[in-house]
């Protein structure tokens, strides 16, 4: 995740919260990967590739294409770098510290861009977008990905648990991001002056007789991510101890055998106008 124009990560970079974001990319390859795939001899961006999550996912759909992935935190591109060593030795990736409001790359100098949970940690969506058309070629894809934590509901229904998801939506909402910015991703992207912005919501559904999504998605991505903002919270005099703990036990409550947990991502994919001629 790319942390430009003074935009706060309100997750943080703990071992924590990287083992989080492998366990997310992981559990959700094929939901949120399905479909992408980036021809080779191609170019394509990854635009604030954090701890390479993703970017594991991007090269094994894409062997063939050349991809740059970007961020502006060193530490996460070091990470990004051991990751795919270990996993995907021969990955063909180029990696690159910048600032996503200023990339520095020749106009027109890639066929695609991958944009995945970034925009909801920036203050200006609207204007990173825009910025990114340079780079990419008239008639080039973007991808975006983006969660909407209002889109979270699940059984047995909590108002403590609904509480403690708002303190990470205000906490990051204070930070100058949008934790709810799925739904806002069509008016964005047309807004930055993309066309063929076609939006494909892709939910994820946790019971019992998904034994794998309760483990991997429930539990260990968004029930930890929710965990995670626990001190800033109760430091933001969001909450109390006791409601907080009992807001993040009834969101384990749904990981039982009669508990459902239902979550929408938004999955866009819109083209860079060719040039007028």
């Amino acid at each position: 995740m790319d942390s430009a124009m003074t935009a706060s990560y309100v997750h943080g970079y703990s071992e924590y919260e990287t083992r989080r974001l492998a366990d997310q990319a992981n559990t959700l390859a094929e939901l949120l990967h399905g479909g992408t795939a980036f021809p080779a001899g191609t170019r394509a961006l990854e635009v604030g590739c954090g701890v390479g999550a993703q970017t594991a996912h991007l090269v094994a759909a894409s062997p063939g294409a050349h991809l740059v992935a970007m961020d502006v935190s060193d530490r996460s591109l070091a990470l990004a770098r051991a990751r795919l060593a270990a996993h995907v030795p021969a990955a063909n990736v180029e990696w690159c510290r910048a600032d996503l409001f200023d990339p520095p790359f020749a106009d027109a100098a890639f066929d695609h861009l991958f944009v995945c949970f970034v925009l909801e940690h920036l203050p200006d969506p609207g204007r990173a977008l825009a910025g990114l058309r340079r780079v990419l070629r008239p008639g080039g894809t973007i991808t975006v990905i983006e969660g909407d934590h209002g889109s979270a509901i699940f059984h047995p229904d909590s108002g403590y648990a609904r509480a403690a998801i708002g303190c990470l939506v205000r906490l990051q909402s204070d930070a100058g991001g949008n934790a709810l910015i799925g739904r806002r991703l069509q008016p964005l992207l047309a807004g930055a002056g993309y066309v063929e912005v076609r939006v494909h919501p892709r939910t994820v559904y946790a019971d019992r007789t998904r034994p794998a999504l309760v483990d991997g998605f429930t539990r260990n991505t968004f029930t930890a991510m929710i965990e995670s903002v626990r001190d800033d919270a109760l430091a933001a005099g969001l909450t109390t101890r006791t409601d907080w703990d009992r807001g993040i036990a009834d969101l384990h409550r749904t990981t039982a055998d009669d508990g459902t947990f239902h979550y929408t991502f938004f999955k866009v994919l819109a083209v860079n106008p060719p040039a007028a001629g």
